[in-house]
């Protein structure tokens, strides 16, 4: 019954607030070969793990939170205290938690309603949930704080640590964002591009992005241009080899600027262009590319910051 002693069935207790991230989070791990059970009865885990085919190598990840029936903290971290003991489980629990604030602004932007608030604010909903998921919280193996995380920062973060991957594979991101809408919360090497002119100053320039020919002719104009962009370039190229002789699977490069439309897009793509002219596969993601709030963020600046 269950699986073989020197072979033990990998098992990962997802759980966390309302709306911080668990559904993406089992998503990925789905994308990634795991078997997914989401809203499973935590008291019926035992029955489900010996109900696994024997020998099955395929790893097990399991949703559950404040909405799952008959759930009970403490009797949820009594369970897996026991199941642990068993030598034909490797069991993790991970948390995902976010601050209150964010939580009530998530739950406004999308209008739904909280489990624990029936007809009290949402506020007094995320207040009940926190408290009763409080001792979880702080008996988890794993905690990831989405408070800052975008969908993709998410993404990206449970890749890295749950992806199988060997020592010689890298897996790069090349990213813009606007430092107005804040930093990315999962980059590896942050590069400002504020320096360099800005393109929204010219009227003409202004609608258009990083990716048109003609911003790009304006940034490549500004004198700090060449050497800047080759200095860096030849950083990312020495410490990229340097990562994946370490282990690293993961790397990701963002480039920033005002509102991450203009400077930070054109340097992200070329960027990417180097880098698969040197053997690499970079994916790349524009954080704020398209956003209504772009212009608004660089025009309310000083000019030239």
């Amino acid at each position: 019954m269950g699986t073989k002693v020197g072979n033990p069935q990998r098992l990962l207790l997802v759980t966390g607030m309302l709306g911080a991230g668990k559904t993406t989070a089992l998503r990925v791990l789905e994308d990634l070969g795991w078997e997914i059970v989401d809203n499973f009865p935590v008291r019926m885990l035992e029955a489900l793990i010996d109900g696994a085919p024997e020998g099955d190598p395929t790893p097990l990840a399991i949703g559950f939170d404040s909405r799952t029936r008959g759930f009970d903290p403490e009797r949820v971290i009594a369970q897996v205290k026991s199941l642990s003991e068993r030598r034909d489980l490797e069991i993790t629990t991970m948390f995902l938690d976010c601050s209150s604030k964010e939580l009530e602004r998530r739950y406004n932007e999308t209008r739904r309603r909280h489990a624990l608030a029936a007809d009290a604010p949402v506020s007094t909903g995320i207040r009940a949930e926190r408290e009763l998921l409080a001792p979880l919280r702080r008996w988890a193996d794993l905690l990831i704080e989405t408070t800052e995380f975008t969908s993709n920062d998410l993404q990206r973060s449970i890749r890295e640590r749950f992806a199988e991957s060997t020592a010689d594979e890298l897996t790069v991101t090349v990213s813009s964002f606007g430092f107005s809408r804040g930093m990315p919360p999962v980059a590896d090497l942050v590069f400002d591009m504020r320096f360099l002119d800005n393109p929204h100053w010219d009227t003409e320039l202004r609608p258009q992005t990083g990716q048109d020919a003609p911003v790009g002719d304006y940034i490549r104009k500004d004198p700090a241009w060449d050497e800047a962009f080759a200095r860096i370039r030849d950083l990312i190229l020495l410490l990229l080899p340097r990562y994946r002789a370490q282990g690293k699977a993961y790397v990701h490069i963002a480039f920033g600027c005002t509102g991450g439309k203009h400077r930070s897009v054109f340097t992200a793509e070329q960027i990417a262009a180097v880098l698969r002219q040197s053997g690499f596969s970079p994916t790349l993601l524009h954080r704020n590319l398209g956003s209504r709030a772009a212009d608004l963020l660089e025009g309310g600046l000083r000019r030239g910051k």
